[in-house]
C-alpha cells in the first residue's frame, strides 16, 4: 500500500494537471507575545524565500526530477533571482501562470518591505545602544568616584587598621556585564562601609515593560526587549537622590507666618503650618483636649498650637472686611463751611411741624394723619444768610427711637415747648437725648399768643432739667415765637445761625461720601428708597453704597422738594434709590471701591446677626427654661405688621412691647416696610395672625386671599387707634376678676329625710337674707366643708326665691347629702369683673 503511494507520489504531472505554487520555499516559526497581566499572544511569522526559476523547456519534464530547493547558503548563486520575467507566451508551453505571477509579485513586495523595516530597526537599535553605552559610562564613572570618595572617608575613621584607600576600578568592557561585576566587587570597600545602592530590577519588571511586537522582535525571537532611554534617565536620578541623601545632612525645618482666624479646622491648620495633623492632635491631647481631624478650634488654642510648633501668628477676624471703609480723618486744610442741622424735638401737640411749617412757608401738618408727625422729615430752608437743614421727629412717646436718630445725626437740637402746657414727659425725652448726642439746646418757647401762655414758668420748669436759659443767666439760647402767626421767625433763624457759627461746622467735599439712613421704605414703583443725610463728602450717582445690610448701586437722587439731583453734598437730605432692601433707620451709610467688597461686607454682616440669632435660641439657662415654662401658660395677640417706613414699624413694635403682662402678651411675627402681599397672608395663616397695616393697602390678591383663608386686615393711619385696638383685644383675653358679695347666714336647726329630694335642712336665718340659686357654704366648726349651690329652697312646702332674716326655712343643696344641726350655711354671690390691660399694667408698676 505504502509503495503504491510513493509510486503515485513521484509520477510526472501530467499536462491536463492545475499548476500551483510550492510551498517549500516558505518557512514558519512561533513568537509568543507577552503583556502585562500575564496575557500572552502566538504569532506565526512566515519566512519567504526568493525562488529560482527553470529554463522554459524544463517545463514539460516530470515534476519528481525537479530539484528540491536547498537551504540558503553563501554558495547559492544571485542571478537566477535577476533574471527576467518569462514572457506570456511560456505558460502555454508550462511556465508561471497569472495567479502564480501575482503571488511572486507579491512576495516580493513584502519582502522589500521587510527589508527596510529591518534597516530601520537595525539603525535604531545602533543608535539606542550607543547612547546607553554612553551613558552607562558616565554613570559608572560618577559612581566610582563616588565610592572611592566614600572609601576614603571610612578609612580616614578607622583607628585601628588604616589601609589606604583602593584604586578606582578601571572601566569595564560593556559588552561584559559579568566580567564588569566581578571588578567592581573586587574594588569595593567593606560591606559595612559600602553606601546603599539601589536595587536592581528584576526580570519580571521587563516582562511587564515588554512593549508592542516588532518585525525585529519577532526575527530575534525569544530575546528580551532592552530597558527604554526614559526609563534608564529615572533610574539614574533615583540613584542620584539617594546618593545625595546619604552624604547631605539632615533638613532644617521651616518656620512660617500663620495666619489664623476667628475659628479654624485642625486639617487646615496643618496645612497652614506644613504640619501633621496627627502632632497637632498629639499636641491636644497632652493638653487634655480629645479632638478630631474635622474639629473646629479657636484662635486662642490655634495660637498655642502654632507657636508650640515655633512658628509666628497672624490674627485676623472676618470682621476685618470692615476696616477702613469709613476713610481717614480729614485734613484741617481740606474742610469747608457746611449748613447746620438742626433737630426740632419736643412733646406732641407743642407746635414743631407747625414752627418748620412757617419757617418753610409750607403746610405739611395737613397731610399728616391725625395732625400728628409719624415720619422724620427732612427739609433744607434757605435763608439770606445761608441753608439750614431741619429734621422733624414725632413727639408721641412710640417714636422714642426716632427722637434719639434725629439727635444723633444733628447739630443743634431746638426743643420747642408749648407756653400754655409747659414742660412734658416727651421735652423730658427729648432734653436726655440732646444730652447723650452732646449737641446745643436752643428753646423755642412756642404758642405765646395763646390765653394763658406762660414763658415764665417754662424757664422755671426747664431749670429741674439743668437747663438754663440765657435770660435767666444761662448759656442755653431762647427764642419766643409763634408759629401760627410767624413772630419771632426770624429772629430764631438768626439764632440757628449764630449757634453754627460759634460751632465753626465744617465738612471735606471732596472725599467719598457717607452719612446716616433716617428713614427707610419699600416704593411699589420705586424699589428701596431710603432718605439719607449726607454727613461728609459728595454722593454721586452710580457709587457704590453700603447701608447695614443692604447694598446698591445709585440709580437716582432727590431732594427734598422731589427734584433729582447729580450729587448731594454734606449736610443734604435727599432720597436714594437703587439698594437692593430696605436699610435698617439709623444704619450708617458708606460709599465703597466695588460690588464685590459691598457684597462681602453685607454678607457677614447678615452671617454675623444670624448667627447671634442662633446663639440666643439654642443657648438656654434653667432659670431662661423655666422662664419660658412660664410663658408657655401667658396668652398672646399674634400681629403681623406692615408699614409705610421702617422708622414707624419699629416705632408700633416698641409701643407693641410696652404692652406685654405676665397673663398676655403682643407678640409681633413680623414686621416691614411695604405693602401686604401674599405671602403676608399665607404667614399670618400659619401663626394665627392679625394683619395690621398702618399707611399701606393689600394688594389684590392679597386681599382675595385673605378671605379664603379668614384673616382679618385692618388698616391704620394713626398709631393711637392701632394700640388702642391692640390693647382692647389683650383685654379680652385676660380673666375676669371675682368679687363676692354676702347675703346672709342660717343655722341648721334639723335634717329631714324627705322623699325624692333627699336630705333637707331646717334652717334658721339668723343674718341678711337667703336666695335659691346663691351660692353657699356649709361651716361646720369654722371649718368650711363644702361650696355648691342650693337646689331647694322652701317656706312652708312653697318654693320662695328668697327668705329675710328672722324666718324659718327648708334648705337642700346641690349632689351634698352630710348637712348636721349646728351647722352654719353662709350663702353669697359672685360677680364676675372685666379686667382692662391699663389696669394690669399699673398693678405691675
Amino acid at each position: 500500500m505504502s509503495d503504491t503511494n510513493e509510486k503515485d507520489t513521484k509520477e510526472p504531472a501530467k499536462g491536463g494537471r492545475t499548476l500551483s505554487v510550492s510551498r517549500t520555499t516558505v518557512e514558519q516559526s512561533k513568537v509568543r507575545q507577552n503583556f502585562s497581566h500575564g496575557r500572552s499572544k502566538t504569532v506565526v511569522v512566515e519566512t519567504r524565500r526568493k525562488r529560482v526559476l527553470g529554463t522554459p523547456g524544463a517545463a514539460g519534464k516530470p515534476a519528481a526530477k525537479i530539484p528540491q530547493p536547498a537551504p540558503p547558503s553563501p554558495d547559492i548563486p544571485a542571478a537566477p533571482a535577476k533574471k527576467p520575467v518569462p514572457a506570456p507566451e511560456a505558460a502555454a508551453k508550462g511556465g508561471l501562470t497569472s495567479g502564480e505571477q501575482q503571488a511572486r509579485e507579491k512576495a516580493l513586495a513584502e519582502a522589500k518591505v521587510r527589508a527596510v523595516e529591518e534597516e530601520v530597526d537595525r539603525t535604531r537599535q545602533v543608535e539606542l545602544d550607543a547612547l546607553k553605552a554612553a551613558e552607562e559610562a558616565q554613570a559608572k564613572s560618577e559612581r566610582e568616584a563616588e565610592e572611592a570618595r566614600l572609601a576614603a572617608e571610612t578609612a580616614r575613621k578607622q583607628t585601628k587598621d588604616q589601609q589606604s584607600a583602593p584604586a578606582p576600578i578601571p572601566d569595564a568592557d560593556p559588552a561584559s556585564i559579568k566580567e564588569g561585576a566581578t571588578a567592581r566587587t573586587r574594588g569595593k570597600p567593606k560591606k559595612e562601609n559600602k553606601p546603599a545602592q539601589p536595587q536592581r530590577p528584576t526580570k519580571g519588571e521587563q516582562e511587564r515593560r515588554r512593549g508592542k511586537l516588532t518585525i525585529g522582535n519577532a526575527l530575534t525571537g525569544d530575546r528580551e526587549r532592552n530597558r527604554s532611554v526614559a526609563a534608564f534617565k529615572r533610574r539614574m536620578e533615583r540613584q542620584k537622590k539617594q546618593a545625595a541623601g546619604l552624604s547631605s545632612a539632615p533638613q532644617e525645618k521651616q518656620f512660617r507666618e500663620v495666619i489664623i482666624p476667628e475659628v479654624i479646622t485642625i486639617q487646615e491648620l496643618a496645612n497652614r503650618m506644613a504640619e501633621r495633623a496627627v502632632d497637632i492632635i498629639k499636641s491636644l491631647m497632652k493638653q487634655g483636649q480629645m479632638h478630631q481631624i474635622n474639629d473646629i478650634i479657636d484662635s486662642d488654642t490655634a495660637q498655642l498650637i502654632a507657636e508650640e510648633f515655633g512658628h509666628t501668628v497672624k490674627r485676623v477676624s472676618e470682621s476685618d472686611v470692615e476696616e477702613g471703609i469709613m476713610g481717614d480723618e480729614d485734613d484741617e486744610a481740606d474742610m469747608l463751611p457746611r449748613p447746620p442741622v438742626v433737630t426740632v424735638m419736643g412733646h406732641v401737640d407743642h407746635g414743631k411741624t407747625s414752627l418748620l411749617d412757617a419757617l418753610r412757608k409750607e403746610n405739611v401738618v395737613a397731610g399728616e394723619a391725625g395732625g400728628i408727625t409719624q415720619h422724620i422729615g427732612a427739609y433744607q430752608v434757605e435763608t439770606d444768610n445761608g441753608l439750614i437743614t431741619f429734621l422733624d421727629t414725632p413727639g408721641h412717646a412710640a417714636f422714642t427711637a426716632m427722637r434719639a436718630r434725629g439727635a444723633q445725626a444733628t447739630d443743634i437740637v431746638i426743643l420747642v415747648v408749648a407756653a400754655d402746657d409747659g414742660v412734658m414727659p416727651q421735652t423730658v425725652e427729648a432734653i436726655k437725648h440732646a444730652k447723650e448726642a452732646g449737641v446745643p439746646i436752643i428753646v423755642a418757647i412756642n404758642k405765646i399768643d395763646v390765653v394763658g401762655a406762660d414763658p415764665t414758668r417754662v424757664r422755671t420748669d426747664l431749670l429741674s432739667h439743668e437747663i438754663v436759659v440765657e435770660s435767666m443767666s444761662g448759656d442755653v439760647l431762647e427764642v419766643e415765637v409763634s408759629a401760627t402767626k410767624g413772630t419771632n421767625l426770624d429772629k430764631l433763624l438768626d439764632t440757628i445761625l449764630l449757634q453754627s457759627e460759634i460751632l465753626e461746622i465744617k465738612a471735606n467735599p471732596d472725599r467719598p461720601a457717607d452719612g446716616m439712613v433716617v428713614e427707610a421704605q419699600l416704593d411699589r414703583g420705586r424699589g428701596a428708597v431710603a432718605t439719607m443725610l449726607v454727613q461728609r463728602g459728595t454722593l454721586k450717582i452710580g457709587n457704590i453704597i453700603v447701608a447695614g445690610r443692604a447694598w446698591g448701586k445709585v440709580r437716582a437722587l432727590i431732594d427734598d422738594k422731589g427734584n433729582n439731583v447729580a450729587q448731594a453734598v454734606p449736610s443734604q437730605p435727599v432720597e436714594v434709590l437703587g439698594l437692593n432692601s430696605p436699610p435698617e433707620a439709623g444704619d450708617q451709610l458708606v460709599v465703597v471701591e466695588s460690588e464685590a467688597q459691598a457684597r462681602e461686607i453685607t454678607d457677614y454682616r447678615i452671617r454675623k446677626i444670624r448667627e447671634a440669632r442662633g446663639t440666643s435660641t439654642s443657648a438656654m439657662t434653667l432659670e431662661q427654661m423655666m422662664n419660658q415654662l412660664k410663658e408657655a401658660d401667658r396668652r398672646e395677640v399674634s400681629i403681623l405688621l406692615k408699614a409705610d417706613v421702617q422708622g414707624s414699624a419699629e416705632a408700633i413694635v416698641q409701643a407693641l412691647d410696652k404692652l406685654s403682662t405676665k397673663e398676655v402678651t403682643a407678640r409681633v411675627i413680623h414686621h416691614a416696610a411695604g405693602g401686604i402681599n401674599e405671602s403676608d397672608i399665607e404667614l399670618a395663616k400659619a401663626s394665627d395672625a392679625v394683619i395690621f397695616g398702618f399707611n399701606v393697602r393689600a394688594n389684590k390678591q392679597a386681599r382675595e386671599l385673605a378671605t379664603q383663608t379668614g384673616r382679618e386686615i385692618r388698616y391704620y393711619n394713626i398709631i393711637y387707634d392701632l394700640v388702642d385696638d391692640v390693647k382692647a383685644a389683650m383685654s379680652g383675653l385676660l380673666d375676669p376678676t371675682l368679687r363676692e358679695t354676702f347675703l346672709g347666714n342660717a343655722e341648721v336647726l334639723e335634717v329631714f329625710n324627705v322623699s325624692k329630694v333627699g336630705k333637707v335642712a331646717g334652717c334658721r336665718v339668723t343674718e341678711g337674707k337667703v336666695q335659691r340659686g346663691a351660692k353657699v357654704r356649709l361651716i361646720r366648726d369654722n371649718v368650711v366643708v363644702h361650696d355648691g349651690e342650693l337646689s331647694t329652697l322652701k317656706r312652708f312646702k312653697d318654693e320662695v326665691k328668697e327668705v329675710v332674716g328672722g324666718q324659718e326655712c327648708g334648705m337642700a343643696f346641690e349632689n351634698y347629702q352630710d348637712m348636721r344641726a349646728g351647722d352654719v350655711i353662709e350663702c353669697f354671690t359672685v360677680e364676675a369683673i372685666d379686667r382692662t390691660i391699663d389696669e394690669l399694667l399699673d398693678q405691675e408698676k
